[in-house]
C-alpha cells in the first residue's frame, strides 16, 4: 500500500492511500504540531513583550537592574527593559511620616514620655543611591531615620524644663526640627512638621504643675483687670481733659468774638467821628469862604412851604399866616 502525504494549508494536509487493487483514497486532516507551536510562538511572545514594558506611577522613581545591579533611574511614565534580564524596583517619593514612641529627660531631671512623629521625603534625584546604600526606604527608615528622631527628640527634650514642655510645646517641636534637621543633612531625604504628643510625666509633677498654671492664670487674670481698671481711668481723665480743653476753646472764642466786636465798634465809632469833624472843618472852611454859604444850605433843605407862623414886633406875640 502506497501512501502519499501533501500539504493543503498551514494547519491542514492530504493523505492518499492506494491500495494493492489500484484503489485510491484520499482523507484530511489537521496538523496539531503545527497549530501548537504557533499557539506556543504567540503566548511566548506576548510574555516577552509583557517583561518587557513597565510603567511608573506619579510620585514614584523606578531603579531599573539587571542580574541585581542598579543600572539607571526613571520617572513616571512607560518605559522599556531588556526581558528576564532586567527588573524594576519601584521607590516612593511622596511625603511619609514615621512615628517612635521614647522615654527621655527633661532639663530638671525629670523623667517624661511621649510619641514623637515628623515628615519626610525621599529626594527624587537620589532614588538610586537609596536603593544602592539601603535597598528600600523602609530599610532606611529603621535604620538611619528613626534612630536619628529619637536622637534628636531626647536632645530638644533636654534643653526645657518640665513646666516648659507642657506650657511651650512649640518651642519644643522647633528645637527638634533644627537638631533632626542637622543630623539628616547628608541623606538624600528632607523631613519637616515634627510633632511631640503624648506627653507624660510623674503624676505628682503633673498636679504641682497644674497649680502652677492655674496661679499663673489667677495672676494674669488679676493683672489684666488691673490694666483694665487704669485704661478705664486714664479714659476718664482723657474725656475730662478733653472738655475742659473744648470748654476753653469755647470760652476762648467767645471772648475773641466779644473782643473782635468792641474793637469793630470803636473803629466804627472813631470813623465817624472823624468824619464828622471832618464835616465840621469843611463847613467852618466854605463858610470862611463865601458867606452865603449858610443861605445856599437852606436852599438845599427848604421843602417848599412858607413858614405857618411868625413873629411880630412884640416878641410875645405869635401871628399866623393861614
Amino acid at each position: 500500500m502506497a501512501v502519499e502525504i501533501r500539504n493543503t494549508g498551514r494547519y491542514t494536509y492530504e493523505k492518499t492511500r492506494k491500495d494493492r487493487y489500484g484503489d485510491v483514497k484520499v482523507t484530511s486532516d489537521i496538523r496539531l504540531g503545527a497549530i501548537i507551536r504557533d499557539i506556543a510562538i504567540g503566548i511566548g511572545s506576548i510574555v516577552v513583550l509583557g517583561f518587557s514594558f513597565f510603567t511608573v506611577g506619579e510620585g514614584e522613581r523606578g531603579v531599573v537592574t539587571r542580574f541585581g545591579e542598579a543600572q539607571y533611574q526613571v520617572g513616571p511614565g512607560l518605559h522599556f527593559k531588556a526581558p528576564f534580564i532586567d527588573g524594576v524596583r519601584k521607590i516612593e517619593i511622596r511625603e511619609r511620616k514615621t512615628v517612635e514612641d521614647l522615654a527621655a529627660a527633661t532639663k530638671n531631671q525629670l523623667p517624661v514620655t511621649a510619641t514623637v512623629s515628623v515628615n519626610w521625603t525621599a529626594s527624587a534625584d537620589a532614588v538610586m543611591d537609596i536603593y544602592k546604600k539601603y535597598g528600600s526606604l523602609g530599610q532606611f527608615q529603621e535604620r538611619i531615620l528613626d534612630p536619628k528622631l529619637r536622637e534628636a527628640a531626647k536632645a530638644a527634650i533636654g534643653k526645657f524644663n518640665a513646666d516648659e514642655l507642657i506650657r511651650d510645646r512649640q518651642a519644643a517641636t522647633a528645637e527638634v526640627l533644627a537638631i533632626l534637621t542637622d543630623l539628616m543633612a547628608g541623606y538624600p531625604v528632607s523631613v519637616n512638621s515634627p510633632q511631640i504628643e503624648n506627653v507624660a510625666l510623674p503624676e505628682v509633677y503633673m498636679k504641682s504643675v497644674l497649680e502652677k498654671e492655674q496661679a499663673r492664670e489667677n495672676a494674669a487674670r488679676e493683672q489684666y483687670n488691673l490694666e483694665r481698671q487704669r485704661l478705664e481711668s486714664l479714659q476718664t481723665v482723657q474725656t475730662a481733659e478733653a472738655q475742659r480743653d473744648a470748654l476753653k476753646a469755647q470760652a476762648d472764642g467767645n471772648a475773641y468774638k466779644v473782643r473782635t466786636e468792641a474793637e469793630a465798634e470803636a473803629d466804627a465809632t472813631r470813623l465817624r467821628k472823624a468824619a464828622e469833624a471832618q464835616g465840621i472843618r469843611d463847613v467852618e472852611k466854605a463858610l470862611a469862604a463865601n458867606p452865603l454859604f449858610i443861605e445856599y444850605t437852606r436852599a438845599q433843605r427848604w421843602n417848599g412851604q412858607l413858614p405857618q407862623t411868625m413873629m411880630g414886633q412884640d416878641t410875645d406875640v405869635l401871628m399866623s399866616v393861614k
